[in-house]
């Protein structure tokens, strides 16, 4: 076996097993992150709770995965009780409770806003692949709208505006935040899935051939 053959059979297996080990390494991070935030929780509780009860808790906090589960169950939980209109009023309190509190009210709304954007049903951000010319004019680079200017910055644009998300590579979770001409960027028939998996392998993975890109 040559050098090259070695090599060759070398980066093959890696990129086999490349993919599945990051996958294994984030999902066990994702489940070490919530079960710390478990046993946190349940430190607490049992500085309130007689003997036999904290004892009970302090045996849940040696069961791996236990919080990925709570958590889970709690979330669907919540979103079982806040679709129905009581819900809904409920959660019209909890809102106006936290919206009062100084400090706390200013990163509370803004997260608030940004989830409520990003992952309401309703919602358009995220949802369109672009391309678009940054950081200059001729050099071009996947981008997606997340909505349209309003307020005080869409009465100092004249025209169409669309506000843009440009990811940057091979870390999609930092970027550049642009508004730009609706009549200057091309609407990708691109799912928002493959954009971001082109932009993540730096342009190596190209997205499958599809309709012809629409210019707005």
């Amino acid at each position: 076996m040559t050098t090259a053959h070695l090599k060759r059979y070398l980066l093959t297996g890696l990129l086999v097993w490349l993919p599945l080990a990051i996958t294994i390494w984030v999902l066990l991070w994702l489940v070490g992150l919530l079960d710390g935030i478990f046993v946190a929780l349940l430190s607490g509780v049992q500085a309130i709770l007689p003997d036999p009860l904290a004892h009970l808790l302090e045996q849940l906090k040696h069961i791996p995965g236990l919080g990925v589960v709570l958590v889970f169950s709690g979330l669907l939980l919540t979103g079982s009780l806040v679709s129905n209109v009581a819900g809904r009023w409920w959660l019209a309190q909890w809102d106006r409770l936290f919206t009062h509190i100084p400090v706390f009210r200013t990163i509370y709304n803004s997260v608030k806003k940004v989830s409520d954007t990003l992952f309401s049903s309703n919602g358009n951000a995220f949802r369109t692949a672009l391309l678009v010319q940054y950081p200059r004019a001729g050099a071009w680079t996947i981008a997606f709208q997340t909505g349209t200017p309003g307020g005080e910055v869409a009465s100092h644009l004249a025209g169409d505006y669309i506000s843009v998300y440009v990811p940057t590579t091979p870390n999609p979770t930092s970027g550049f935040f642009l508004l730009l001409p609706r009549s200057e960027v091309i609407e990708l028939k691109m799912s928002v899935d493959e954009a971001l998996t082109y932009v993540i392998s730096m342009g190596s993975v190209a997205p499958s051939a599809g309709a012809a890109p629409v210019v707005r």
